[in-house]
């Protein structure tokens, strides 16, 4: 069984309103624990998707085997392999059974770089190490076992170690990478973060 990690974040907001656990989750740190070292990063840019007018939503026609897990309970992960060639991490949000969740679109690089510059390519610049959904993934070792996780326990979790996330600079903007419903505001950014997807 995965060891509960202490300082994890109070889920209580992630059980509410999803544009807003979007925006806060920014400035929360993510932690991956492996046999190969220890990496975190601090989450810079997320995307809201909502089960209601929302068709760029993985939920919006229903449950199925591929989203069920956006259907669970807040504060799990949902993951899922895109384009053939890399997985996407997203933190469920709303009550269970909703069908919601916030993507993961990049992270400012904390610890374990030279462990991310490995899994990336040994030449990869730090500012693109974590600046996309697939990158960050790639550089955090986060496959589809990871799809169910609870992002309370070890060995892939969300920490608030940041005590000054409430003056955060963030920005909304309309979300990036998607062919439907790209005039919502639903991604957020901390404001002139040079790790930001491109």
């Amino acid at each position: 069984m995965n060891a509960i990690v202490r300082s994890s974040i109070n889920q209580a907001f992630l059980n509410s309103n999803t544009v807003e656990a979007a925006r806060k989750l920014l400035g929360y740190t993510l932690c991956r624990e492996s046999e190969e070292g220890f990496v975190s990063g601090i989450i810079v840019e997320t995307e809201a998707y909502l089960s209601k007018n929302d068709p760029a939503c993985h939920a919006a026609r229903g449950k199925t085997r591929r989203n069920q897990s956006m259907f669970g309970p807040p504060g799990f992960a949902y993951v899922y392999f895109i384009y053939g060639n890399h997985y996407c991490l997203n933190v469920v949000t709303g009550p269970a059974g909703k069908g919601e969740a916030v993507l993961i679109r990049a992270l400012e690089p904390v610890e374990g770089i030279p462990l991310m510059q490995k899994r990336r390519g040994k030449k990869c610049p730090v500012n693109n190490l974590t600046s996309g959904p697939g990158k960050l993934c790639q550089a955090f070792a986060i496959g589809k076992d990871f799809d169910g996780h609870d992002l309370a326990t070890k060995p892939l979790y969300l920490e608030n170690r940041n005590a000054f996330r409430k003056f955060i600079p963030v920005k909304s903007t309309p979300r990036i990478g998607i062919s439907e419903a790209r005039d919502k505001s639903l991604r957020f950014i901390i404001e002139g973060n040079q790790y930001l997807s491109r």
